[in-house]
């Protein structure tokens, strides 16, 4: 008779638990002090690890880098996935063999320290009260995906999506809204968010783009340390503060194939120069954990990696934390990337590597302790995974108190306070690409027709959100109504991007009378929740960038009218239609804007915002131009392309406003320094025009001449300013050696000596830029 071996597994799991609960029944009189140290709040949180370590057998101890996915969603999976299903599924998970209604006794034997997709404040309670019965009394962690707020739960503040965050250039904003995305995952049961994302997009083609903060190294970076500033709020041992978590490490924004989890093939010095230094700058503001990507690099899969757990995190780097696998990316080293050959070998060769917690699932638990009887695994190396897990809970007091008092749930969540944050953003997050003859704003008297897929339902929410309640999102269309004194007529094309028909082109053509302008809103379709009807998000690649469907025939059909023509797109990634640019009369890039975004684009649309968002990310030409990247190197544009424009539509760092700004050519305090001096930029920047605007001052270097090629420009600075009409300030910025530095030949990090070229303006382009030489001896 063939003998199934997983079968087999999950019955020694299950023997496992019933083995450690009978101990812990005999042995908990004799071996628990009635009061042992690390239960004792006044103690240094080193010495509570230390005393409760010493306290932990070896099977409570790798129970703590076991994580399970939340009961009721095991439930949900059991019901409607299929085991083949859940094969495939990269959202939704359960265990065959393990029932959901034995996971409590798993958590009472101390064999799981973690949870994810817990978002009911019932269900994380209960889960906690089993991890009280537990031999030691540890608590569990809980993790959950708050992307851009805890969004996967009902009820709470959705601000706009990471990369509409980038677009507003406002670390600032970014740290508030922050602050308070911790403060309702405390309010409703979790501690950790998988959060932030600091993958750079380099290939629009990827479904996560938005989820991201764009192309560039040095802000994705700023815009990282500000989340987890605000998550984290220093040591995240405030009441109201969580663990913050950067993912992924590393280099899964630039996929070989655009599809998430495909290889990157990429140098040593790209990765140090480009994809390092956002990581390098979480640890820096204190980020306690990591995520590992599920895709391989040069070969080697991150989740079996020394180089970049251990080598590059630890060594190098001194991260104190904990690291997390991507979801099942452990096994996958054995089922997917074929260089384990059997499952508990990819157990040991991530543990081996630098892995401290499994997401997801009871195998990895009974693999390891097999790994540490067989000697293959050290019990110091169980301890250094398991201490930095332990510390965490100690710091976020889930040992004094683990539980969530659901009465005050309702008055923690989406607050005024929280929903005016989200605003905020919105308003200067959205970017003004186009805006021919000042056709926006619109006049008060105004008589709209509005069209589109996406101007009445909750695409502008973005990806990571689940069902909200109608009354907390003001869509496009509520906030066009509400929020304007124009009137505003509205054709329902319906909700699906991919579902534009002739029928319905029709239909909002031969409703064109005496309308003064048409607002067209298109796009994608992030929400998780609608599998048919998705089209970006995490895992949803597309081939091309075109407005999906019969979205652009709709648009040209509207324009034949002759009346002008505003579209507003709802996305997360760039959309690459160069007929937009050449012939509406107003293009505006919303990307994902929230719970609030409707209102903050009928503010836009009426003048009372004047619009300051720029892009984070370039928008090529079409899915054939890509890398489109504006740091790129010199020789990429050597020749042209036979076929299209060798361009790219809109650059990064760019985006209009309703006023104009005029910048002063730039002045340094010294035009030569040595290599370990400091300088000083300034610039004078005034607004020109009618209207109050805030603009963003960016400041770009090249080296002019190295050993090894350099891009043609870099980000190293920027400034978000406010000036009222004729007003005039200096703007500054310090030059510091880092900004000069690279990698040589021999991969040493220097300045060398020679000219750099320090650009400041409104944009990347070459157009919008002033420069000033600076010469290193």
């Amino acid at each position: 008779m063939k003998v199934n071996k997983k079968f087999l597994r999950n019955i020694f799991f299950l023997f496992f638990i019933s083995l450690v609960s009978s101990c812990v029944q005999k042995d908990s009189d004799s071996n628990r002090d009635s009061s042992p140290p690390y239960k004792n709040p006044d103690l240094d949180v080193e010495k509570r690890v230390d005393d409760l370590l010493s306290r932990m057998t070896i099977e409570e101890k790798i129970g703590q880098m076991v994580q399970f996915v939340g009961i009721n969603h095991l439930k949900r999976s059991e019901r409607f996935l299929s085991i083949e299903e859940l094969k495939k599924s990269d959202a939704s998970g359960f265990y065959p063999n393990l029932h959901s209604s034995q996971i409590p006794d798993a958590i009472k034997s101390g064999s799981v320290g973690s949870f994810l997709h817990v978002l009911d404040v019932a269900e994380a309670n209960s889960l906690q009260k089993h991890a009280e019965n537990s031999r030691l009394g540890i608590p569990l962690i809980i993790g959950i995906d708050a992307i851009h707020g805890n969004a996967m739960v009902r009820g709470t503040t959705v601000y706009p999506a990471p990369l509409a965050m980038a677009s507003s250039w406002n670390t600032e904003l970014v740290e508030q809204a922050s602050i308070e995305t911790a403060s309702e995952m405390r309010a409703t049961g979790s501690h950790w968010t998988f959060a932030p994302n600091i993958d750079l997009a380099r290939d629009a083609r990827w479904g996560r783009v938005g989820e991201t903060f764009g192309e560039d190294t040095h802000l994705v970076g700023e815009m990282g340390v500000a989340m987890v500033r605000g998550l984290q709020q220093g040591d995240f041992s405030s009441r109201n503060a969580v663990v913050a978590n950067a993912k992924h490490w590393v280099a899964g924004g630039e996929p070989l194939t655009g599809i998430n989890l495909s290889p990157m093939d990429v140098s040593i010095r790209t990765l140090y120069e480009d994809f390092f230094p956002p990581f390098k700058k979480a640890i820096d503001a204190g980020v306690f954990t990591f995520m590992a990507a599920h895709n391989e690099i040069n070969g080697e899969p991150a989740h079996g990696s020394h180089f970049l757990l251990t080598e590059v995190l630890r060594d190098n780097w001194k991260f104190e934390g904990f690291v997390v696998s991507d979801w099942m990316d452990v096994s996958r080293l054995h089922t997917f990337h074929k260089v384990a050959k059997t499952p508990e070998d990819a157990v040991f060769q991530t543990v081996d590597a630098g892995m401290d917690m499994n997401m997801h699932g009871p195998d990895f638990g009974p693999h390891l302790i097999n790994l540490v009887k067989n000697n293959r695994i050290t019990l110091s190396r169980i301890d250094s995974s398991v201490r930095p897990i332990l510390t965490a809970k100690f710091r976020l007091g889930l040992f004094e108190n683990s539980q969530v008092d659901e009465s005050l749930v309702e008055n923690s969540i989406n607050l005024p306070t929280h929903r005016q944050t989200a605003l905020k953003i919105a308003r200067e997050s959205i970017v003004l690409l186009k805006n021919k003859a000042n056709v926006l704003p619109l006049k008060p008297n105004a008589k709209i027709l509005l069209t589109g897929p996406n101007a009445d339902n909750h695409s502008i929410l973005g990806d990571w959100v689940m069902r909200q309640p109608e009354e907390n999102i003001i869509t496009i269309k509520e906030g066009l109504e509400d929020y304007t004194q124009m009137a505003v007529d509205y054709i329902d094309v319906g909700k699906q991007v991919n579902d534009i028909t002739v029928d319905k082109i029709e239909k909002v053509v031969s409703s064109i009378n005496d309308h003064d302008v048409v607002v067209v809103v298109v796009g994608e379709n992030p929400l998780r929740y609608d599998r048919k009807g998705k089209t970006t998000g995490e895992n949803v690649a597309r081939s091309s960038l075109n407005l999906f469907g019969q979205q652009l025939e709709m648009i040209q059909k509207i324009k034949m009218t002759g009346k002008p023509v505003i579209v507003v797109l709802v996305n997360g990634r760039p959309i690459s239609e160069p007929w937009l640019v050449d012939n509406v009369d107003a293009i505006i890039e919303a990307w994902e804007p929230g719970a609030m975004g409707g209102q903050a684009l009928a503010e836009i649309v009426m003048g009372k915002i004047n619009p300051s968002g720029k892009l984070p990310i370039t928008i090529p030409y079409s899915v054939g131009h890509l890398q489109a990247i504006y740091d790129h190197k010199p020789s990429a544009y050597r020749h042209k392309f036979v076929d299209a424009p060798t361009m790219n539509l809109f650059e990064f760092g760019f985006g209009l406003s309703y006023t104009s700004f005029d910048y002063s050519d730039p002045v340094l305090t010294k035009s030569k320094i040595s290599d370990d001096e400091t300088v000083l930029l300034s610039v004078n920047v005034s607004n020109t025009g009618q209207r109050e605007g805030k603009e963003i001052v960016q400041m770009y270097i090249r080296d002019d001449y190295s050993q090894i090629t350099r891009p043609v420009k870099e980000l190293k600075g920027f400034k978000k300013i406010n000036l009222k009409p004729g007003e005039e300030i200096p703007v500054e910025f310090l030059v510091e050696p880092e900004m000069l530095a690279y990698y040589n030949r021999d991969m040493e990090w220097i300045v060398e000596k020679g000219t750099f070229t320090i650009m400041v303006g409104s944009s990347s382009r070459q157009s919008d830029l002033k420069s000033v030489k600076l010469e290193v001896n």
